[in-house]
């Protein structure tokens, strides 16, 4: 069986999507989104980071990111999906290089789920010229998320992504319409669903776009050799690993492996695998009554002080605070 390692990673950082605006829109708009950091708290509660995104259901608009190095406006048209990963602030507006004031007291969050997403029209009380969905995924950063620093500053789904990328994003947008429009019960919990589901196709699509001189995780998840020996680890993360057996299982040297997966990763093999152990830990810690000894066993520490020091090297804190908090 093979180990779908996009979705253990997906799974241990605790991705979760919200839909939380819905706007209709008539020119001339803009809307300012201040950086994640700014608001995460507000927007989904507990998170450690914020990413926003942007799906087009009908019209046409601008995107344009504001922190960083220049960036030029992107033009995002009906069926398109835009993300920012890293949470920088952006504009999104009806015209490029448009700016505005944020409104940070308009994304704290409510009581009630069952107000989201709310409801924004500009400019008149009938449909406007484009309808957007904007909302958030929330995950975790510590002790080790692989995938977010893999991301680039900005991602974007469209037309022609592929055939099948076409046909999926057009059924969830499709979906996502109709569930805020007709109000139904649970519409709530299918918008962050399906927001869930456009992220994981956005991070294919842009896998599917790497090319041979691309590093990183997901490159190193598409590399063949590299991509072997990320499954291997996830698939049995509590093993005492070697680097010869990893190469040997792996079916290449041990210089081989280590010299590719530095390339690609940034690290060695072994590292990697210390990273992840602390992923898994510190999922396991969150659970109600579980003991430090038992995580740190189980993801392949004899030692409790051995764990709760690379636990603490990883996360910044002890496990044990980890798990009070």
């Amino acid at each position: 069986m093979t180990t779908d390692v996009l979705s253990e990673v997906l799974s241990a950082i605790r991705l979760t999507g919200s839909a939380f605006f819905d706007v209709n829109a008539a020119a001339p708009w803009v809307a300012e989104a201040p950086p994640s950091a700014v608001i995460a708290q507000a927007v989904m509660p507990g998170a450690q980071h914020v990413i926003e995104y942007h799906a087009v259901i009908r019209g046409s608009c601008w995107i344009s990111l504001l922190g960083g190095e220049p960036f030029e406006p992107v033009p995002l048209s009906a069926g398109d999906i835009a993300v920012v990963p890293h949470g920088e602030p952006h504009a999104v507006s009806s015209a490029p290089a448009m700016r505005a004031e944020p409104d940070i007291a308009a994304h704290r969050r409510p009581a009630d789920d069952s107000c989201l997403p709310f409801r924004i029209t500009s400019g008149q009380d009938e449909p406007g010229d484009t309808h957007l969905i904007c909302g958030f995924f929330a995950c975790d950063v510590r002790p080790f998320n692989p995938l977010l620093g893999a991301l680039p500053r900005f991602m974007r789904i469209g037309r022609n992504t592929s055939p099948a990328a076409d046909v999926l994003m057009s059924q969830v947008i499709a979906t996502a319409s109709a569930e805020i429009r007709e109000g139904k019960a649970g519409a709530q919990g299918m918008l962050n669903k399906l927001s869930e589901l456009l992220f994981i196709e956005a991070i294919r699509s842009h896998m599917d776009g790497l090319g041979g001189t691309d590093t990183g995780w997901l490159a190193g998840l598409r590399d063949p050799l590299v991509g072997r020996a990320i499954a291997l680890l996830h698939g049995d993360p509590a093993r005492a690993w070697t680097l010869a057996d990893l190469a040997a299982e792996a079916g290449a040297s041990r210089s081989g492996l280590a010299g590719r997966f530095k390339q690609l990763m940034g690290f060695a093999p072994i590292q990697y695998l210390t990273g992840w152990r602390m992923q898994l830990a510190a999922r396991q810690l969150s659970r109600k009554g579980a003991k430090v000894a038992a995580v740190a066993q189980s993801v392949g520490y004899d030692s409790e002080a051995a764990f709760s020091r690379t636990f603490k090297k990883f996360s910044g804190q002890p496990p044990g605070e980890w798990r009070s908090q």
